[in-house]
């Protein structure tokens, strides 16, 4: 899948974890997956309107936003595709859309309905532009003009359990991170969930489907066995459970039909896929 690859300014960094370009074919399939991941995702579709069905309402849009989910978004793939995708951190939610993230949870949002006129202009900025760097340059322009002088920040307890999380792919215990922090285990649930959108349980289910992906995608793939060892999963059976409920599919149907279509960051972790 050809994509360009751009680093966002520095302001916008913490806001902003992996951004690219992309030009798609349209898949055999008919319907692209959008995975769970630890990720928002924000698509500006410049070929035409961009549908997607779930998780939330179905929308179609030029702009969408996606929160953080558990189930899979399904993007109409019937036709070739042409935009930019940026994946978000959590706390982009509210610095940058206006919005706690968790109102964003399990959704897909037309970009208009957070943003009204400005992301219409700002669709009609990016078809304008001349190529990519022109592209990039406009996007991160208008996010940066939304970046408050002192965004508001997210709990050391939240950002501290989000990075045990991750940092164990999942395989950490709860009530082990809730100790660490020294939060309740309820209490950590609460604040987690209005931070990111998902609970902690439901972010350590999100990791552990990460890493099966990477190891799935990645060089020398394993067999399905090893990958459901090595990412914290009872047993490949456990793991295939999972990966249906995730993404929709099984892991056969989305390495057949999907695989060709996955650019680098959904490949290696640092991006989701569009919406």
């Amino acid at each position: 899948m050809p994509t360009t690859r751009h680093v966002v300014p520095a302001p916008l960094r913490p806001f902003v974890a992996a951004a690219y370009g992309y030009r798609v074919p349209a898949n055999p399939a008919g319907v692209h997956r959008g995975l769970p991941s630890r990720h928002l995702t924000l698509v500006v579709e410049l070929a035409g309107p961009l549908r997607v069905d779930g998780p939330g309402p179905a929308v179609a849009a030029h702009a969408v936003v996606g929160g953080l989910h558990t189930r899979p978004a399904l993007i109409d793939a019937t036709r070739p595709q042409d935009g930019l995708q940026y994946a978000l951190t959590p706390s982009a939610a509210g610095a940058l859309l206006g919005v706690p993230a968790a109102e964003l949870a399990g959704r897909t949002v037309d970009l208009a309905d957070l943003l009204g006129r400005d992301a219409d202009r700002l669709v009609e900025d990016l078809t304008a532009a001349a190529g990519w760097p022109q592209r990039f340059a406009r996007l991160d322009a208008a996010l940066l003009d939304r970046l408050p002088a002192r965004p508001v920040p997210v709990p050391p307890e939240v950002r501290e359990a989000w990075r045990l999380v991750h940092r164990s792919a999942g395989r950490c215990r709860v009530e082990d991170v809730a100790a660490h922090v020294g939060w309740s285990r309820r209490h950590l649930a609460e604040r987690f969930r209005l931070a990111t959108g998902l609970t902690p349980k439901q972010a350590a289910r999100v990791a552990r489907f990460e890493a099966a992906r990477r190891l799935l995608t990645g060089p020398g793939r394993p067999p399905l066995a090893e990958v459901a060892a090595r990412c914290g999963y009872a047993d490949q059976p456990h793991l295939a459970r999972e990966w249906k409920a995730l993404a929709g599919c099984s892991v056969g149907t989305w390495l057949r039909e999907e695989l060709p279509f996955v650019h680098d960051g959904e490949a290696d972790g640092t991006a989701p896929s569009r919406a």
